[in-house]
């Protein structure tokens, strides 16, 4: 046991060389190496999804400076502050209740 804490790579060796020669891999390092490959895919789709929700977000601060602040080569609002605007106005309306 001492032999191993000092000499990790003599250790590393000697197991390197089981596997060569008997063509076999231990079953701790077959879960650890499935273990990487769930861990790796994991990774991949936690990136995609911040990736798509950094998008999104994008998006909807776009879409907020849109709606409140118009379009920017329209001329600033005469409306006082605080004035509802309907978003859509129908076509009868023209932008008033009816």
């Amino acid at each position: 046991m001492a032999l191993q804490k000092r000499h990790a790579d003599l250790k590393e060796q000697f197991y390197a060389r089981v596997r060569a020669e008997t063509h076999q891999t231990p079953e701790a390092e077959k879960r650890l190496r499935g273990e990487v490959t769930r861990l790796t895919e994991a990774l991949q789709q936690s990136r995609a999804a911040e990736k798509e929700s950094r998008h999104r977000a994008e998006q909807i601060v776009l879409a907020t400076a849109v709606l409140l602040h118009g379009p920017s080569d329209s001329p600033p609002n005469p409306q006082k502050p605080g004035t509802v605007l309907p978003l859509r106005p129908s076509k009868g309306t023209r932008g008033h209740l009816s």
